[in-house]
């Protein structure tokens, strides 16, 4: 049975129009009006859902009809429709960047489109811009634009006024530092290091309450899609999961995958924690390693724990950052190193521009596995890989997969549910 919610995919003709800010305007406000509102990201991403989860109160998951695949982007949209009052959907850079794009996405699910234009030095050529988004492609479901970065009332008129007739207008959001949302140079700046973010999320939703349109969208109907069972592969194993602001970027689907498994997730901080928790396996997701090199290398009794675990011959899973703490070494952008953990035979070097972006698909023993990369580091490594990684769109990025003895790293950021049983396997004792 089909169920029905009120949807719309927040989308942008590129990166940096302000597309989170806007969506997680729209979630905050509608949640302390009481609405139950659902966000999700779409394409792989860790820092924006971390916003966005603070400002709809409700855990955020991706949508991707490659990684994610669309039946069970079906049944994460339809399961979603039937506990809100709203589903928000954040694109990902421009409307028809990549294969497949947040256009796509909106086109297979009919979510109507609000695309978020940055007007700050426009007039108007900001309708011409509306109607390429509209009508570039065939069948898209466009329901309108929001203006973001206004200077003034009347230049809110003036974006507005330059629409073509039957363009959509959601309004305007005035240029203000205290809605905006800092960066640094893998994305936003995460959630919990944001001191003041419930204050830019209420100033955000105080500005679109006053200046844009609010009410909610017409419902979509979304087809029923059951989940296929998952069998308690990973019964009674407890999985220590590394979590602070150092390690932090993880699927939450993945970890609702390995509690499906029957796993027992305990947290810890390699950053402030002295020992590891009582573990079977060890998972170090990506994040910020090089901004706390000092306090990383500086843990020398969690280093030798995590040492330990791996001499007892213990899965450990590690994916990008998670990696670079293997290494021998990291240095920042600056050329301050760092002596970590040396399980892998590696060093690793941040720069100044990105080394990777692209999804990847790797073949493993344990079975194939999708996710994507996104790094500024480049790693050297004496060892020979196990495999590397494809990409379906941008074949240039081939991503190695480091295995020794149960320790397993990449650079990849998988998404586990794409194959439960691949995924109980890297973590199985």
């Amino acid at each position: 049975m089909s169920a029905q919610c009120p949807a719309l995919l927040i989308a942008a003709p590129a990166s940096g129009q302000g597309k989170t800010t806007v969506t997680a305007a729209l979630a905050r406000l509608h949640s302390r009006n009481g609405k139950r509102v659902r966000v999700f990201k779409c394409g792989p991403d860790f820092l924006d859902p971390m916003i966005l989860q603070r400002a709809s109160g409700r855990p955020v998951y991706q949508l991707d009809l490659w990684m994610v695949g669309e039946e069970e982007s079906r049944r994460l949209l339809w399961q979603a429709a039937q506990e809100s009052d709203l589903i928000l959907i954040e694109g990902v850079m421009g409307l028809f960047d990549g294969t497949p794009s947040a256009a796509d996405l909106s086109r297979r699910f009919g979510v109507p489109i609000m695309a978020v234009i940055d007007g700050a030095a426009m007039a108007q050529t900001f309708g011409a811009l509306a109607h390429g988004l509209a009508t570039f492609q065939p069948d898209l479901p466009f329901a309108g634009v929001l203006a973001n970065r206004i200077g003034s009332a009347r230049h809110g008129e003036i974006l507005r006024d330059s629409l073509g007739e039957g363009m959509g207008w959601f309004g305007a959001l005035p240029r203000d530092a205290a809605v905006e949302l800092p960066s640094r140079h893998l994305g936003l700046v995460q959630a919990q290091e944001l001191a003041d973010l419930d204050a830019r999320l209420d100033a955000a939703a105080d500005a679109l309450e006053q200046s844009a349109d609010t009410r909610l969208p017409e419902p979509v109907s979304f087809a029923a899609a059951l989940q296929p069972p998952v069998a308690p592969l990973l019964a009674g194993v407890r999985i220590g999961v590394a979590r602070d602001t150092a390690f932090a970027f993880i699927y939450q689907a993945n970890l609702d995958l390995l509690r499906s498994l029957g796993a027992e997730l305990t947290f810890f901080s390699p950053l402030t924690d002295s020992q590891l928790p009582e573990v079977d396996s060890l998972y170090l997701p990506g994040g910020y390693p090089e901004l706390h090199l000092e306090a990383l290398s500086g843990n020398q009794s969690m280093l030798a724990a995590i040492r330990a675990h791996h001499d007892a011959g213990k899965p450990i899973h590690a994916e990008c950052g998670g990696m670079l703490y293997l290494c021998n070494s990291l240095a920042d952008a600056e050329g301050a190193r760092g002596e970590l953990l040396g399980l892998l035979p590696a060093t690793a070097q941040m720069q100044g521009r990105l080394a990777a972006l692209a999804l990847q698909e790797i073949a493993l023993p344990e079975g194939t596995l999708r996710g994507h990369t996104y790094h500024r580091s480049v790693l050297e490594c004496e060892l020979e890989p196990l495999t590397q990684g494809e990409c379906p769109n941008y074949r240039r990025t081939a991503e190695r997969v480091w295995r020794i003895g149960r320790l397993t790293a990449s650079y990849i950021h998988f998404y586990l549910p794409g194959n439960p049983v691949a995924a109980a396997e890297l973590f199985r004792p």
